[in-house]
């Protein structure tokens, strides 16, 4: 163990650097400033400097989600700290690593409402893995190995670490390793034997199973052995929203993605089935729609290394904690061993019903009649120019289920979005930081209008510290998903959705210009493909591209909220008929 004198903003440096990290997106201020002074001499940290802390916060994300690293975020107290609430609710909701460094007032400042001050453990307790407030400078270096232990360890969320001034200003001696202080904090990842040899037993004798495969699967790193498991057992698989490419699109038993916007197969599957093996997925509302009618003749295999979401809102029949990659190792052995005993199921009328399903009701959409560009067309054809091996990085709304439903996600990892939250602005600085963690591949952020202007001062960023993000805005003059409920809804009674880009305001090609990007236009279909390439062919510059999109495009097929997954709508007053294949 080495012991060295310096203040605990050094300490703080020396500490991060120890654990691995590389890249910091941040904003400095009065409160965290001593540690930006540091900071400036290490060799071994880049820090990006964001135009906003929201940026900070989910460039971190994206960085995480493409290197499987923990992502870094710096903010000042009161406000700046603030400013990263919605990143760190978003980064709890989809289970993302990443730690946020506050400053803090002086520890003697605290409780008295000094300048910039904000209890900022306080307001993200409920929204964060662990948090910490840090008065002491001797304090520094083991909390920070702590965080970086908590946010990536189990289920993965995010951490906070709060310093307060004086304590990065006093002198320290600073010892390398440090002894972890964590009692109680011991993730379970094995899986018990005797509850996955259930599994296997119920897998064989079911006649209708499916595998729900869930963000935790990507998370554990399982793709390969959710492979294996899935040819293995011949069962059909769906994958959700934060599942997306865990198992190849293109792949036979990939019925495609569940939910409120999924595949009719896909929750056809869910709603039919007499087995349900959940790895990783938490059942969330946005998949089973009303609780009380989802999947109501299957029993529950339930897989999961938060032991919290197992039974939280379905009854789990077969709970197993663990992390997926384990559960679905050890799950492969037990049902070989059935196999080897000659148990094994039988889903061919099972795979005759969902064949039907598929072929009958496979996901389309419409041509607008007057002409104007679809932006199903046109997210379609991003996803086939740029291919398999780029990322998309959805932000939320309408573009971001188009970008679920319409580019085929043949890996792992390649598709980024807001699920839990559901954030709007998530999109830009989630691609800068995928960029950042990936700079040889394609980043494609993917958004609409609405989001683009919460957090496209970024693309500054973006210009400035040479990350060239693409951006496609599916500019269809209004807040899409809230029209599309207003249509369905609310008697076509259009309240507050239309941004009034009509008058292009803003003209977010001059915008990009503005921003030291490249800015291009496209209207019309038979321009997508030329345009596209081209910004394609851009390497040195961020390229946003305005696609001007009929307004009226809705995502298809739907399952209103509140509704069962059997009220699946295929088109507006147009549903499937359940029993065709049977």
């Amino acid at each position: 163990m080495t012991t060295e004198q310096m203040t605990g903003a050094q300490a703080l440096v020396r500490a991060l650097e120890n654990v691995g990290v590389d890249t910091v997106f941040g904003i400095p201020g009065g409160a965290i400033l001593p540690a930006y002074d540091p900071l400036f001499d290490s060799r071994k940290l880049r820090h990006i400097l964001v135009r906003h802390e929201q940026g900070a916060g989910h460039a971190a994300q994206g960085y995480a989600m493409v290197t499987g690293k923990v992502g870094v975020c710096m903010a000042t107290s009161g406000p700046g700290a603030t400013n990263l609430v919605t990143a760190i609710s978003d980064a709890y909701m989809d289970s993302v690593p990443i730690v946020a460094i506050t400053g803090q007032v002086a520890s003697s400042l605290i409780g008295t409402d000094g300048f910039q001050e904000a209890d900022i453990v306080g307001i993200t307790m409920p929204i964060t893995k662990h948090n910490f407030l840090v008065t002491r400078a001797e304090d520094i270096g083991r909390t920070i190995a702590e965080a970086f232990h908590v946010a990536g360890t189990g289920r993965p969320g995010p951490v906070l670490v709060d310093i307060a001034k004086d304590a990065l200003q006093a002198t320290v001696a600073f010892e390398w390793p440090v002894a972890l202080q964590l009692p109680g904090y011991r993730p379970v990842t094995r899986p018990h034997s005797k509850q996955v040899r259930e599994a296997a037993r119920l897998i064989v004798q079911a006649r209708r199973p499916v595998l729900y495969v869930g963000g935790g699967v990507l998370k554990a790193g399982a793709a390969a052995e959710l492979k294996v498991l899935a040819e293995l057992t011949g069962a059909p698989v769906v994958t959700t929203l934060m599942a997306k490419g865990a198992l190849p699109d293109s792949h036979p038993l990939n019925m495609g993605m569940p939910g409120m916007h999924g595949a009719v197969g896909a929750v056809g599957a869910l709603q039919r089935a007499d087995l349900l093996v959940a790895l990783g997925a938490r059942f969330d509302d946005r998949v089973t729609g009303k609780l009380d009618g989802f999947a109501p003749h299957a029993k529950v295999v339930h897989a999961d290394i938060d032991p919290a979401e197992i039974s939280k809102n379905r009854h789990a029949d077969v709970p197993i904690v663990g992390d997926a990659r384990e559960v679905i190792a050890d799950l492969v052995v037990a049902l070989q061993n059935e196999h080897e005993a000659g148990r094994k199921g039988d889903y061919s009328d099972w795979w005759r019903q969902l064949g039907a399903w598929r072929e009958t009701y496979p996901l389309g959409y419409d041509t607008p009649a007057d002409g104007s560009l679809s932006p199903q067309y046109v997210i379609e054809r991003i996803g086939e120019i740029a291919g398999p091996e780029a990322y998309y990085v959805a932000g939320v709304g309408q573009h971001q289920m188009w970008a679920a439903q319409f580019i085929k996600y043949e890996r792992p990892g390649a598709f980024l979005n807001s699920g839990g939250a559901g954030t709007m602005g998530y999109s830009v600085p989630a691609a800068m930081g995928a960029k950042v963690g990936a700079p040889d591949s394609t980043v494609w952020a993917i958004d609409g209008d609405g989001c683009f202007q919460m957090t496209n001062q970024e693309l500054a960023t973006c210009a400035i510290e040479g990350i060239p993000v693409k951006v496609a805005v599916i500019n269809n003059g209004n807040l899409g998903m809230v029209r599309q409920w207003q249509t369905l809804f609310y008697n076509e009674r259009y309240s507050n959705t239309n941004l009034h880009s009509a008058k292009r305001i803003p003209d977010f090609v001059k915008l990009a210009e503005a921003y030291g990007c490249v800015g291009l236009r496209c209207e019309k279909a038979e321009d997508v493909d030329e345009v596209i390439g081209k910004a394609m062919e851009i390497n040195d510059a961020p390229v946003v591209i305005d696609f001007v999109v009929h307004q009226d495009a809705m995502v298809w097929p739907m399952v209103a909220a509140g509704t069962g997954n059997d009220d699946i709508k295929i088109a507006r007053d147009m549903a499937p008929d359940w029993e065709n294949g049977d």
